[in-house]
């Protein structure tokens, strides 16, 4: 398993799309900071102190990092069978179910690893803003609640991976799947009780970006768990098909 993690890892860091998901973070960033000079009240919304980092991820997670990470799964999953490699893979032998588990943690790192990054952007911007205004809590906080972002927008398109490996139609198309999926939550995600079922805003209140009670946490971790499990039962479908062929 280890080797099939260095070697997928080895793939990726060969791929164009870790600097397209980069530069998504960076223009995220950007987008954010330009919002932030709008006034209201006659102050700018960039003036109030943990705005930026707060707007920041917000924007990221419901319109660019689920179609990015969606995207990075499905070229992993999907690579093989496009570039016909999987027939010779399969003489080495090597475990199909271990090749996509490999994949799927990769994908995993690659999430987490996106949103350490935006972090890091973020509180590079808001320490120039307001350095003053940051302590060590605030600081752990926006930490805690990227970091988890990253785990939760991973298991919510999940099955979006799963769902474009097996229609075998292109790993471009999870990109559309992902930005339906996102839009979407812009409107369930106005009632409290539907946005901690569906995956995308359940994310926001895993991740303590939405305040929830105890009882829509439960249901928001249960909600991206079943995410987890779909796309695992998709796949290893799929791993069974293909090992028998």
């Amino acid at each position: 398993m280890m080797t099939l993690l260095l070697v997928e890892r080895l793939k990726i860091k060969r791929s164009k799309i870790i600097w397209i998901a980069l530069f998504s973070a960076v223009m995220v960033a950007f987008i954010v900071f330009m919002q932030g000079q709008f006034q209201y009240s006659g102050k700018r919304y960039i003036d109030n102190a943990a705005w930026y980092m707060t707007a920041t991820q917000s924007l990221g997670s419901l319109f660019v990092f689920p179609a990015i990470i969606a995207l990075m799964g499905s070229y992993m999953i999907c690579r093989e069978d496009q570039d016909d490699t999987m027939k010779s893979l399969l003489l080495v032998p090597v475990s199909v179910s271990d090749l996509i588990r490999a994949k799927l943690v990769i994908t995993a790192i690659f999430s987490v690893g996106l949103y350490a990054f935006l972090f890091v952007v973020s509180l590079v911007v808001e320490a120039m803003l307001h350095a003053s205004l940051l302590d060590l809590n605030t600081v752990l906080g926006f930490a805690k609640m990227y970091l988890l972002e990253g785990v939760g927008t991973f298991l919510a398109v999940s099955p979006i991976i799963a769902i474009v490996y097996k229609l075998k139609r292109g790993y471009w198309l999870a990109v559309l799947f992902a930005e339906i999926y996102s839009f979407i939550s812009l409107f369930l995600g106005m009632q409290s009780t539907v946005r901690a079922v569906y995956p995308i805003t359940a994310v926001f209140c895993v991740a303590g970006y939405y305040e929830a009670t105890p009882v829509q946490f439960a249901l928001s971790l249960f909600s991206l768990l079943a995410c987890g499990i779909l796309a695992v039962l998709l796949l290893r479908g799929l791993n069974e098909e293909s090992e028998i062929h």
